[in-house]
């Protein structure tokens, strides 16, 4: 397939693209493949906090990052791996110039980066014209992350497998505080910590009829690891827990509190301890991501 600059509107256009956070709800392992990959049961939301990306989509066939992201290497960067996946899978001979306002923190457990992919994969299918479907975007996403796949399909859902296996699903749509020790936290160590806990059993399908997720019917398996080898997160999350429900997201190390309004997540977040970077933000069912691709499609 090849994507064509024939009569391409968007061309030379810049244009802004949200790559939000997600939370995990609750995160189980229930086994480990023999590929080193985890089987995993989580429940991802979205949340109304996003990076804007601003794409151009240019004639020339250059891939430009114009705001390298600090401490990671230009060639490790997701953002740049993404555009040059669909420039290979598409075989187009556009390019585009990229830039990111970051606000998502890294070594958090939100999933900037792998949104930040998706993003672009999603933005660079409708700028080029690609016509793959999300499906087959997926795809390629999954080559890049195990969560890239929840950013393409957009939609809160119950993910198994590696968490590429999705089941459409809507928590309610809380609020929440969402909170960051001075400390960041590395995926990879967390999966192949010795004593991270991999025999969670399997949920039964009824379980996620539940509109409370943050109790002891679920849990973050990867908190109960790191809270034993990071006291920030420990600390941060027991004194969380003394105001309202509040559990890990992720391999951490941001902890996400459970409010029905903004109003109450916006006083608790007022009486943080000090050295504590914050966030209030609602919960979402649909990326909004969604409706920016909507109105390109319809402005073609």
């Amino acid at each position: 397939m090849t994507c064509s600059s024939h009569a391409n509107s968007f061309l030379d256009k810049p244009i802004n693209f949200p790559s939000p956070a997600k939370l995990n709800l609750f995160l189980h392992i229930v086994g480990q493949r023999s590929d080193g990959y985890h089987n995993l049961e989580t429940l991802f939301q979205f949340v109304d906090h996003s990076d804007t990306l601003t794409l151009t989509a240019t004639e020339t066939p250059d891939i430009d990052l114009l705001t390298p992201i600090e401490g990671v290497n230009y060639e490790d960067n997701l953002i740049v791996k993404a555009a040059r996946l669909l420039k290979l899978k598409s075989n187009t001979t556009l390019g585009v110039k990229i830039s990111i306002n970051k606000i998502l923190p890294m070594g958090g457990g939100l999933g900037g980066g792998s949104s930040n992919a998706a993003t672009v994969l999603v933005a660079l299918n409708t700028l080029w014209r690609c016509q793959l479907s999300l499906s087959e975007l997926a795809v390629l996403g999954l080559s890049l992350g195990a969560d890239v796949p929840i950013f393409i399909h957009g939609f809160s859902a119950f993910a198994q497998g590696i968490g590429d296996e999705l089941t459409a699903i809507e928590p309610h749509e809380y609020w929440y505080l969402i909170t960051k020790p001075e400390c960041s936290i590395s995926t990879q160590q967390v999966f192949t910590a010795k004593d991270l806990p991999r025999n969670s059993k399997r949920l039964s399908p009824s379980a996620l009829n539940s509109r409370d997720f943050i109790n002891d019917s679920f849990h973050n398996d990867c908190q109960t690891l790191v809270i034993k080898h990071y006291p920030e997160v420990a600390k941060l999350l027991a004194w969380l827990v003394e105001y309202a429900p509040s559990r890990m997201t992720g391999t951490g190390a941001c902890v996400f509190t459970r409010f029905s309004s903004q109003h109450e997540a916006q006083s608790l977040q007022a009486k943080l301890p000090k050295g504590i970077s914050s966030f209030v933000a609602q919960g979402l069912n649909k990326s909004p991501l969604c409706s920016v691709i909507a109105k390109l499609s319809l402005n073609k």
